[in-house]
């Protein structure tokens, strides 16, 4: 087979996939549910709040795998985050049980083809790589029998009375301008801060938390930090998309402080629905930058070491660069 064809199927195979996972996130928003905060939001779920893992190293997953494990313990009901390869179960010592189905996640890297690297040299010119977009497939420690005991427990949640100062520690240890006042949350990206109104306004005060989280997420995105285009004007697609990276950003963050995540803007579902319709990458790119962002923040937290899953037993490194 030429290099030409291989180049195709590839391409063919990755738009397929792309078209797969935003196909499952659009039927889901068009039937009320929102993946970012689908697993506490129905009686299915039965996990502890937290992100999904690879329960044999201990290390995150990120991005829109996270949208996809979250949506595997709600449709199976599974009670805990954990999650592991076949191989990686073996060599823990157990074993995933006969007949069970694991559930596909994905990895985004790039390559330069040989004719790339070709021209490249020939013209003096930058090598221009091409992304791809890769399956491969965990187990729920739910799925597995004979693995260690300490593989097999969940690690417990933090107390209830723990989680305010947390988040307000985090706040203080971003460095961004965060005020409190008024009756709306926003950010100014033309000045750099947030202004979140206080707790007292909120029905629920954890809620002020979660709009924290959500606004923080916005200013991660300052040229200072991220990088993220944040010119979009109200109304426009580059708005909606910045909304759904700051809605997901606010959910891993929740997730990860112990915090049921909910959705803030729900209003905006309509022009999420645009967005993701218009571009099969659109979700994937959202939940990359959201990964990102929450990464960002949770980075400050005195115990913060979070870091891509895969790598062990030939499986691959997660890339955090938006597929």
């Amino acid at each position: 087979m030429s290099r030409h064809h291989r180049h195709a199927r590839a391409g063919a195979n990755r738009a397929s996939l792309y078209e797969e996972i935003t196909g499952k996130v659009i039927a889901e928003l068009e039937a009320g549910r929102f993946p970012w905060v689908q697993p506490w939001g129905t009686s299915a779920g039965q996990a502890p709040v937290g992100l999904p893992k690879n329960a044999g190293t201990g290390r995150a997953y990120s991005g829109i795998n996270i949208l996809i494990l979250w949506g595997s313990v709600v449709q199976y009901g599974f009670p805990g985050q954990g999650w592991l390869t076949f191989r990686q179960a073996l060599s823990l010592g157990g074993n995933v049980r006969k007949g069970e189905h694991g559930t596909t996640v994905v990895y985004a890297d790039r390559f330069v083809p040989e004719d790339e690297e070709q021209r490249a040299r020939d013209t003096g010119e930058e090598t221009h790589a091409i992304p791809f977009l890769k399956r491969f497939t965990v187990f729920n420690v739910a799925q597995c029998e004979g693995l260690p005991p300490d593989i097999a427990v969940e690690v417990p949640p933090p107390p209830p009375g723990m989680i305010e100062p947390t988040v307000e520690m985090l706040i203080k240890a971003t460095g961004i301008d965060f005020r409190i006042g008024g009756d709306r949350a926003f950010y100014v990206p033309a000045h750099d801060y947030v202004r979140v109104p206080p707790p007292a306004a909120y029905f629920e005060p954890i809620n002020w938390h979660r709009t924290a989280l959500h606004e923080l997420g916005h200013a991660t995105g300052h040229a200072s930090r991220l990088g993220r285009d944040l010119s979009g004007s109200f109304g426009t697609k580059k708005y909606a998309f910045e909304e759904l990276v700051a809605e997901m950003n606010s959910a891993f963050c929740c997730a990860a402080l112990g915090i049921v995540p909910t959705v803030r803007h729900a209003d905006y579902l309509g022009s999420w629905l645009e967005v993701l319709r218009e571009d099969n990458r659109a979700v994937v790119r959202a939940a990359s930058q959201a990964s990102k962002a929450a990464d960002w923040l949770l980075g400050f937290l005195p115990d913060a070491g979070r870091a891509v899953d895969g790598g062990e037993n030939g499986e691959p490194e997660i890339d955090r660069r938006a597929a």
